[in-house]
């Protein structure tokens, strides 16, 4: 069947974070280091959202209407641990390595939906949420490997390795409708609640050969890819446990032509398991237009990536050229299986073989003085090729997405009094569906921008960056051109260490995204006011020395208010 939709929806967020990292080395003697890398991230906020939509197919409409006030708390801690103990002179090594990756999510959502079915102009059927839904995740990762290298011969290696991983993912969410009699959200919806866990174990042991030389290194590793993964449903008291032996493979070969050409080739072999909304069975109504439910069953997605690359790059003169390319290959995976019935669609996932994304591109840039001008240019293109598998109405089906993206930029730069760099870039998609020969979806864009800053008088930088978009292809009501123009101001003192600025974001006010998207089986066209017309003015301080060193050889170190 054929339908139609249109929605609009709106928000507003408001979120605070805090970040922090650290890095430092131990070196116990001059053959064994330890290195420690923590990071964590924090954040508050809340949220209210509100959409409306509406789906339509000849007489039969469905109407929805969704509000909810969220409020969220997010924590992220990372960090990685690395051992090495050299033997000798002539490469030997052993090297343990631990990662952890710690996130935690909790949200209070006040939910309310309204689903009106109308037929003829009548309305013949109406579904109210009025909920609270208190809702936790955590995904906690654990990775530990130990490495073996062993001198065969000058510049080759022996490896044996052993890596292992643990993956926990845990949900618990409890949906309390509200009740008329008490006034308050204490009616707990078993059917829509859910206590979902998640565990995944993967081990990894394998050796391989190595080669080290000063022009050509590469090697080659072979192995075992045993993944177990358990899913265990509290609420139901139901749990099961899969097991899975696949073939792990590795290889890499550098070679360098001469300095600044060198090629590459990567080749690597991997296990991933369904994110726990893919697993979990349990209805998900927050769009009263589409139930997503998880399939509990799904079968980890087994993937072979190859990467390809070719530099040729002058850094004395900032010119040349970068080929590229990369493919990877799916075995069991998981797509959406949707069926739509009475103008609802239902969603769940499968497996299913054959899936590949791909990608390639080239540029070449070129930088060139002349007395007291600077010119450069970059061109470049890049394509893309994606076989999409999945079911559409239950049918399934194959769609083949092409994507060519050639680019232009120049650059001018005078006595660095003015700098002026425009760019010109094409987007064209087409997007074939082999369940109906006949349905084919091509569209163009076209993006031509411009950045220009003076610095002049002296200790003054203004700036200006315009960009037009032009979209193709768009549904009519759909602006299909948009214009955005943003302007700065600056002052530099103290030495330029330090600089005042103000910037207007938006000077023109109409800064809206228009985008058709055709994935799966349906096409997409959106509008989006990214952010509205804002004023900003900042404070920024490069300190000249921190620690005792001088940032500035590397990036610098800058304080931003």
């Amino acid at each position: 069947s054929t339908f139609f939709t249109n929605s609009e929806s709106s928000g507003n967020m408001v979120n605070e974070s805090h970040r922090a990292n650290l890095a430092f080395e131990v070196e116990l003697d001059t053959l064994t280091r330890i290195s420690v890398r923590p990071s964590v991230n924090i954040n508050n906020g809340f949220s209210d959202r509100n959409s409306v939509s509406e789906r339509m197919e000849g007489a039969s409409q469905l109407l929805s209407n969704t509000f909810d006030n969220e409020e969220l708390y997010s924590s992220n801690f990372r960090n990685r641990i690395d051992f090495i103990r050299k033997f000798g002179s002539r490469g030997a090594y052993l090297q343990i390595d631990f990662n952890n990756r710690n996130e935690k999510q909790e949200s209070d959502n006040f939910f309310y939906s309204e689903r009106f079915t109308v037929e003829d102009g009548t309305t013949i059927g109406t579904a109210i949420q009025d909920q609270f839904i208190d809702e936790d995740n955590s995904s906690d990762e654990y990775e530990a490997g130990i490495t073996q290298r062993s001198v065969l011969a000058d510049k080759l290696f022996l490896d044996l390795s052993y890596d292992f991983s643990v993956l926990n993912l845990s949900n618990t969410r409890s949906v309390y409708q509200f009740d008329e009699d008490s006034g308050d959200y204490d009616l707990l919806e078993g059917e829509l609640s859910n206590d979902f866990e998640v565990t995944s174990y993967k081990h990894i042991p394998n050796a391989g050969i190595n080669y080290e030389g000063k022009k050509l290194r590469g090697g080659f590793n072979l192995g075992l890819l045993n993944t177990s993964l358990e899913n265990e449903d509290f609420l139901v008291e139901s749990s099961f446990k899969k097991n899975y032996n696949e073939l792990f493979m590795e290889a890499d070969i550098r070679y360098e032509i001469t300095r600044g050409k060198s090629f590459y080739f990567r080749y690597r072999t991997d296990n991933n398991i369904p994110s726990i909304s893919q697993l979990q069975p349990v209805p998900n109504l927050t769009n009263p237009l589409n139930i997503i439910v998880g399939n509990p069953e799904l079968d980890p997605t087994y993937s072979q990536n190859l990467n390809f690359g070719y530099h040729n790059f002058d850094f004395a003169t900032r010119s040349g050229m970068n080929i590229y390319a990369s493919a990877t290959f799916y075995d069991n995976q998981v797509v959406p299986y949707s069926i739509t019935e009475d103008l609802i669609t239902t969603t769940t996932y499968r497996n299913l073989d054959g899936g590949l994304t791909s990608y390639a591109g080239v540029f070449y840039s070129k930088r060139y003085k002349k007395e007291k001008q600077e010119y450069n240019y970059r061109v470049g293109l890049n394509g893309n090729y994606n076989r999409q598998l999945g079911f559409s109405n239950g049918t399934r089906y194959k769609a083949d997405r092409f994507g060519a993206n050639p680019s232009l930029r120049l650059g001018y730069n005078y006595e660095d009094v003015i700098e002026i760099n425009p760019r010109y870039e094409l987007s064209y998609v087409n997007t074939q569906y082999g369940i109906n020969n006949n349905r084919e979806e091509e569209y163009v864009n076209h993006t031509v921008a411009l950045e220009a800053t003076t610095y002049w008088p002296k200790n003054v930088v203004f700036g200006n960056d315009f960009s037009f978009n032009s979209y193709g292809n768009v549904a009519p009501g759909f602006e299909d051109t948009s214009l955005l123009w943003n302007m700065s101001l600056g002052y530099k003192f103290l030495k330029d260490d330090a600089t005042l600025k103000l910037k207007v974001y938006d000077l023109l006010n109409e800064n809206v995204s228009t985008s058709r998207t055709t994935g799966e089986d349906f096409v997409q066209d959106t509008r989006e006011l990214i952010l509205e017309q804002y004023f900003m003015l900042s404070f920024t301080y490069k300190l000249s020395k921190f620690g005792g060193k001088d940032p500035n050889r590397r990036g610098g170190g800058i304080i931003r208010m």
